[in-house]
């Protein structure tokens, strides 16, 4: 009798436990401890196409295609059907479609709340990297409000102020100091020494980066570059500057120590940089750099988190054309082939044959079909991948601010 009550303690026991695992597997939300979205112009299908025969021939595969989960994002502006990256990047940090050039604001001029906002009202940490300048609008528009982001001083002026970050990196410095100090500030303030007096911890070199500790209790801000970070490829030959690769992994290492996770904001903005000049190589080279940031994030936030990669918005038309061979790659699919015809080509930009000019004698090896002093951006679907809990959200296609309503629901 005694063991027959012992026998059916245990099993109530043990069913009692079942029971409470599969709630709390089926029925509790598990949040993801990290959460990273990348964004930039390398993910539309063209492009990754592209680097991934040029790193490695048609077999290749890139990191991200790994990701199980994809979607094609429609993108368009509130006021025009291609979108700026002020209006593209709104969409993401705050789930409302934005006009050009406008950032953190509605038509109305009432101020969006940032997805950096709400995760540090979760108690999360907060960071936000760019390959462009910091207050460039497709990072500005992550942190500010402005009816214009061509005015630059302003919006310098909030990422001082803004009480979410806990992390940034990015290039600009120029926008943060006085004409004295050679920068283009015209109030005479200095906001690098202003940061200091708040308690942030400024580097600008990659030796500063890689000795900086990962145990801290003030923020750290990385001032890389006057301007835009320099080329992947310069980079790598001059070995100034941190990779993008370096900047998300030691972000990671720095905001992971927050017991409540993270969000960390990537904007890898250089493909555009590329791509309004007809450099097309420099496009692959750049969204293999995403690529590897990628993974990168993927091998350092763990497989409990939550990792995004969207495109904003794509620019100039890049096509890789002719029939290159399954194993062409690197120098193989650039310049003219051995039938006298380009492989990469535009539809708009620089390379484009100029108004009332002679054709030239010797083209250019990338040629636009049509002459812009920059490439035009273009109406296309951009791409959306995704891995952690969250991501299966990524299916058929999306809106744009989709991607916001992914990250809130992850805090």
């Amino acid at each position: 009798m005694k063991l027959r009550n012992q026998i059916l303690a245990l099993f109530c026991l043990l069913t009692f436990a079942a029971v409470g695992w599969l709630y709390v597997r089926s029925w509790v939300v598990q949040k993801p401890f990290g959460i990273v979205l990348f964004v930039s112009d390398g993910l539309i299908t063209s492009h990754l196409t592209s680097a991934r025969l040029y790193e490695n021939g048609a077999n290749h595969r890139l990191f991200l295609e790994s990701f199980p989960h994809l979607a094609l994002l429609r993108n368009p502006a509130r006021d025009y059907a291609v979108p700026d990256d002020a209006a593209a990047a709104t969409a993401f940090a705050t789930g409302t479609k934005g006009s050009h050039r406008s950032v953190g604001q509605d038509s109305q001029g009432k101020l969006l709340t940032s997805i950096l906002d709400l995760a540090k009202q979760k108690g999360r940490a907060v960071g936000l990297i760019t390959t462009s300048q910091l207050t460039a609008p497709s990072a500005a528009a992550f942190y500010a409000h402005s009816p214009n982001t061509q005015n630059r001083q302003p919006i310098a002026d909030q990422l001082l102020a803004h009480p979410s970050l806990n992390l940034i990196f990015g290039g600009g410095r120029k926008d943060f100091l006085p004409e004295i100090s050679g920068g283009q500030r015209q109030d005479g303030r200095n906001l690098l020494t202003e940061f200091q007096a708040k308690g942030w911890e400024i580097i600008q070199t990659k030796s500063e980066l890689a000795k900086a500790p990962n145990y801290r209790t003030s923020g750290i801000i990385g001032f890389f570059a006057k301007e835009d970070l320099a080329f992947t490829n310069q980079t790598e030959a001059a070995n100034e500057q941190p990779a993008l690769a370096d900047l998300v992994r030691r972000a990671i290492e720095f905001l992971q120590v927050r017991r409540e996770g993270y969000l960390l904001i990537v904007d890898a903005t250089l493909v555009t940089t590329a791509a309004e000049q007809n450099h097309g190589e420099q496009v692959l080279i750049e969204t293999l750099a995403l690529d590897r940031a990628i993974h990168a994030a993927s091998d350092y936030a763990g497989g409990k988190s939550l990792i995004l990669a969207a495109g904003k918005h794509a620019t100039g038309g890049l096509s890789l054309n002719g029939y290159p061979l399954v194993t062409d790659h690197g120098a193989g699919l650039l310049g003219i082939n051995s039938s006298g015809q380009p492989t990469l080509t535009w539809a708009t930009g620089p390379n484009g044959p100029t108004p009332n000019a002679s054709p030239k004698s010797n083209p250019p090896p990338e040629p636009a079909a049509f002459f812009t002093p920059s490439a035009f951006y273009t109406a296309e679907d951009v791409v959306a991948v995704g891995k952690g809990d969250g991501s299966e959200k990524l299916h058929g296609f999306l809106e744009n601010t989709e991607i916001f309503e992914i990250l809130r629901q992850a805090l």
